[in-house]
């Protein structure tokens, strides 16, 4: 696995994705800090958070796209297939590889608070739990981008079917407002991400939340072991 992770971090700073990704993360989150926070002279740093839930939601499979589509389409799938490292672990590399590339995108914004709290008071609480929300909810986009790769060898349908899937994801609250079936409704509330997504943006960390990202993270990764191992046997 951690030959898998070296390799994948690499990959992306022999290229211009993991710059270009981290270019737009920080350059985006800049001027949403600007707009949102210094222009109006407030300290909630809350909304240039809520407006990069949408930026992660189009550029994260950006990051993904490549991960398994790749290999297929330059046929290095099946060496890494029978390689000694196993599928779980394969999955786990490629995805905490995409996972440190994204960290180092969003990183810049806990430091707009830490640099705000030399001059003034603010919310610790909903600081570092919108951060942690935006982590989680970046890595559940990791985590579906994967799985997505992995059932294409084209890098442009993988990056299009995350965004598509990312944005379902997002509608599930909205569309239980529309459904008048209340178990189904309640249903599409219950795993709806962006409602848990909301809590962490208060300063509420419940075990609930954690657990629920977490569990979509398992639930994707293990898919995109699933199809591997119908690959390896085909």
């Amino acid at each position: 696995m951690l030959a898998i992770l070296k390799r994948e971090i690499a990959s992306y700073f022999t290229s211009p994705i993991g710059y270009v990704f981290i270019a737009v993360c920080i350059l985006t989150s800049g001027l949403f800090f600007f707009i949102f926070t210094l222009s109006q002279g407030v300290t909630d740093l809350s909304p240039v958070f809520q407006f990069m839930f949408f930026v992660l939601m189009i550029f994260v499979p950006v990051l993904t796209m490549r991960l398994m589509s790749d290999e297929k389409r330059q046929k290095t799938d099946q060496l890494l297939l029978t390689s000694p490292v196993g599928l779980t672990g394969l999955v786990i590399g490629k995805f905490l590889s995409a996972f440190a590339v994204f960290l180092l995108g969003v990183l810049a914004m806990p430091v707009y608070g830490i640099v705000l709290s030399f001059f003034t008071k603010i919310s610790w609480p909903s600081l570092w739990g919108n951060f942690t929300g935006i982590v989680l909810l970046g890595s559940v986009y990791i985590s579906l981008g994967l799985l997505i790769s992995a059932l294409t060898e084209n890098q442009m349908i993988a990056a299009v079917g995350s965004m598509f899937l990312n944005l379902v994801i997002f509608l599930f609250d909205a569309l239980a407002a529309f459904i008048p079936f209340k178990l189904l409704s309640d249903v599409l509330k219950n795993i709806s991400v962006y409602e848990r997504y909301l809590g962490f943006t208060i300063g509420l960390f419940t075990l609930s939340s954690i657990l629920f990202f977490a569990s979509v993270i398992a639930v994707f990764i293990f898919l995109t072991v699933r199809v591997l191992e119908r690959r390896r046997w085909a």
